[in-house]
């Protein structure tokens, strides 16, 4: 065979980093692979399925709806019944938790893939954030059957339902990004972010609404990220019942950069490391 029939690889210094980027686009069929792994997996040998995805805000919704609405007696946003008001805020809440908890562990849980081959590691937490925005498309199914029971169904201002669950995507990426990486050094991780995830419940609106937060601290409640994205999901899903904030909305947005930015340049700079540390 002649030398001008072969196929020559050529390696410049450098040319791994330019070509990252397009890298991942090439490697999307990995990417998709891995997703429907990971929702094939979750739901393999449990008895409901998918149906998980449904029950676990369902329940939630019900016993924040109880504690805040019945017990509590905290008021809802405008003239939206409670128990949609709580739901509207829960399934947000739900997207960015299930990106943190999965993404956090990705790299570990797929250890022996990423010390056998090439492709850029990005792609294995980002696989598990399209797992987490799969059961956030199916729990909607629980807002819908409520929002006909209540007769309370979206306006125009449901066209906006993508964006905001773009920006809930955004809002937790960066902080998992930095959180996968961090976590095949630092095992505690794995302890930490469930911890987190928990206590964030409590410290963003999702069992009541914003407007109840004193004017004095409403800033600083509002340097939470999630605070824009759910005061934002609330306002295009239940009719405009509060107006839209556009502080905590710009606020959300800012910090979603920022952290987008942070987690992907810590995660480009340790991950030639992660085959050998794992």
């Amino acid at each position: 065979m002649s030398i001008d029939s072969q196929k020559i690889l050529v390696i410049e210094p450098g040319s791994g980093r330019r070509r990252y980027w397009r890298d991942l686009w090439e490697y999307r069929e990995l990417l998709a692979i891995l997703a429907w792994r990971d929702v094939a997996v979750r739901y393999k040998q449990a008895v409901i399925g998918s149906g998980w995805a449904v029950v676990r805000p369902l329940l939630t919704m019900l016993i924040f709806t109880f504690i805040f609405g019945m017990i509590a007696r905290l008021p809802s946003t405008g003239s939206s019944p409670y128990p949609l008001m709580v739901l509207a805020g829960m399934l947000p809440w739900l997207l960015f938790a299930g990106v943190m908890t999965e993404a956090s562990n990705s790299l570990i849980n797929n250890a022996s893939l990423v010390g056998k081959t090439y492709f850029p590691r990005v792609i294995i937490p980002i696989a598990t954030c399209l797992v987490a925005l799969v059961d956030f498309l199916i729990s909607m199914a629980i807002f819908v059957v409520m929002s006909l029971w209540y007769a309370y169904v979206p306006d125009w201002r449901i066209v906006f339902f993508p964006l905001f669950t773009l920006l809930a995507l955004l809002v937790a990426m960066g902080p998992a990004l930095l959180i996968s990486a961090l976590n095949v050094k630092y095992r505690d991780f794995r302890y930490i972010v469930p911890f987190m995830v928990q206590i964030g419940m409590y410290v963003t609106p999702v069992g009541f609404s914003s407007s109840i937060v004193p004017e004095k601290w409403h800033l600083l409640f509002s340097l939470n990220p999630m605070v824009g994205v759910i005061d934002g999901f609330r306002w295009c899903m239940l009719r405009g019942a509060e107006p839209l904030d556009w502080v905590s909305l710009g606020i959300s947005l800012t910090v979603a950069v920022v952290m987008m930015v942070v987690g992907i340049l810590y995660f480009r700079s340790t991950e030639k490391t992660f085959a050998d540390i794992i």
